[in-house]
């Protein structure tokens, strides 16, 4: 299997899990694609709450009924996708600029599933730049703030401005992100602490303790896997 079937295998077994009568929350990139794709197919009675614009307008044009997060005090169940699984279903999100929407419905949601294909499960998280969004008055100087927050976990990295097309990349609220090139994140839960007290920083890509499911396309289908 391709990497994008494997991807399209771990969103339509994730679909499964998804019943009518439901609040869902829609991750955002080419994984979660999938799963929309495939929940739009089964035609349940389901209120949506989207992760981004683009999931949004995804969800819509397939006939998803559309809400916001401030329409529900809860989430049923959020699928959405990961740049990295690590050990205890540590992730790095937040290569398609949405990791502060994402993060706010995960924190919302009962159940959280990650689908991805089976090159994002690693044994140690950093590999994937981590995306760190941070608000755009002032970023040169929040950007040197987390170089002091990178060193004192012992990541001696520069994180670097997310450019696209020569201009700097804005998330759905406005705000900026800035790439850390880690290498190897030996404690997340540090690291997360120590970019948490960075004022400017909005939030970042490590997700912990927030997936309770991970399902995996490979080559020999669809692995779950659990914390």
């Amino acid at each position: 299997m391709s990497a994008e079937d494997q991807k399209k295998a771990a969103g339509y077994a994730a679909a499964d899990l998804v019943d009518s009568g439901m609040v869902v929350g829609l991750g955002t990139g080419s994984t979660a694609a999938w799963f929309v794709r495939a929940l739009a197919e089964r035609k349940l009675d389901v209120r949506c709450v989207p992760t981004s614009q683009a999931t949004a307008d995804l969800g819509a044009s397939l006939g998803l009924t559309i809400i916001s997060l401030e329409d529900v005090t809860e989430v049923d169940l959020t699928v959405d996708g990961a740049d990295e699984i690590g050990p205890g279903l540590a992730l790095i999100k937040g290569g398609g600029a949405a990791l502060l929407r994402e993060k706010l419905v995960w924190e919302a949601s009962r159940r959280c599933v990650v689908i991805a294909d089976a090159a994002k499960q690693v044994p140690l998280l950093g590999a994937f730049p981590l995306p760190i969004e941070v608000v755009a008055f002032g970023h040169r100087t929040t950007a040197l703030r987390i170089c002091d927050a990178l060193a004192e976990c012992d990541l001696g990295v520069a994180p670097r401005l997310r450019v696209k097309d020569g201009a700097p990349v804005r998330t759905d609220g406005g705000n900026l992100i800035y790439d850390a090139p880690c290498g190897r994140i030996e404690d997340p839960a540090a690291l997360a602490r120590a970019l948490k007290s960075v004022t400017g920083v909005v939030d970042h890509g490590l997700f912990l303790d927030l997936a309770d499911q991970a399902l995996v396309g490979g080559p020999g289908g669809v692995v779950r896997l659990e914390p």
